[in-house]
């Protein structure tokens, strides 16, 4: 027998039903996950195209992390500048595993990146000035330093001396590398012997510390510049604040281990807002090289 049960009525809502079509026409349009940035010191939800505009820079002063191509581009005149390729080195030479091998980390880094490590280096002109420009990027594994960082400095340095222009080096980092061991630590002894090539081709080295730079990178390239200056509020140091406190059993002073304090105590040079360092580099490059315009 035929089942005369009435029809289930149709499921949606009284949009599609008066009208079909309609809905998927006047469907809600998908929204980026990343509209919308909170500012880590007030809380604040800051519209992304406005923190873009104002160079990562929140209302509260917050000088936020950017990636290597962003912060290239806001260094050289009109963004432009020629990409160089950094070395490729030996990948998990110690086939180590903490948890997870160290070439999935490495996989992972790279996908999310867009490139093979942490270091991108540029060459171009900085208000006139031409430069090399080797930029640390924390967003890769924090930064660390490991033999493609290492090689990447070398490379820098290479080319600064084969084109007789200054180096800059923007640090950002949580230290060595652990899963490269000995091999990272390696690191600091061989940029270190990079940097001194410079000085003996009598070529400035100058270093921009942004949030954070710690650990081996602060022990080695990090403090050996001509010139140091460094982003407001940035985190510089070797060990951590707790790591220290916790060590000494004190409280350390308010702004300890801060750009303005290591001013203060004549380690930085100079704290540079993000939107004046471009003009500020322009003219402490032009002093150390004789006020001469590089080729």
């Amino acid at each position: 027998m035929a089942d005369k049960s009435p029809p289930e009525p149709k499921r949606g809502g009284w949009l599609s039903r008066f009208a079909p079509g309609v809905r998927k026409i006047v469907s809600r349009r998908d929204t980026p996950d990343n509209l919308w940035v909170k500012d880590p010191d007030t809380g604040d939800m800051i519209y992304r195209s406005d923190l873009e505009a104002a160079l990562w820079v929140t209302p509260s002063g917050r000088h936020m992390r950017i990636d290597a191509p962003t912060r290239l581009r806001y260094t050289f005149d009109d963004g432009e500048y020629e990409p160089i390729d950094t070395p490729d080195v030996p990948e998990d030479p110690l086939k180590f595993s903490d948890g997870k091998p160290y070439r999935e980390r490495l996989a992972q880094a790279r996908k999310a990146a867009g490139r093979k490590d942490t270091m991108a280096i540029g060459v171009g002109e900085i208000g006139g000035e031409g430069a090399v420009v080797i930029v640390q990027d924390f967003s890769f594994m924090g930064g660390s330093l490991g033999m493609a960082a290492g090689e990447a400095f070398i490379r820098a340095a290479e080319v600064a001396q084969a084109r007789r222009l200054p180096l800059v080096c923007f640090t950002a980092a949580g230290g060595a590398r652990m899963q490269e061991g000995a091999l990272s630590l390696m690191q600091m002894a061989r940029t270190t012997l990079a940097i001194d090539e410079l000085k003996r081709a009598r070529l400035p080295y100058v270093v921009v510390l942004t949030d954070p730079t710690t650990g081996g990178v602060t022990a080695s390239y990090a403090m050996l510049g001509d010139v140091h200056l460094a982003e407001p509020g940035a985190l510089i140091g070797f060990a951590g604040p707790r790591v220290i406190e916790t060590t000494i059993r004190e409280k350390l002073p308010p702004g300890f281990q801060r750009a303005e304090y290591l001013q203060e105590k004549g380690m930085v040079d100079r704290v540079v807002a993000r939107a004046d360092l471009p003009e500020t580099l322009a003219r402490v490059l032009s002093v150390l090289t004789g006020g001469r315009r590089a080729a």
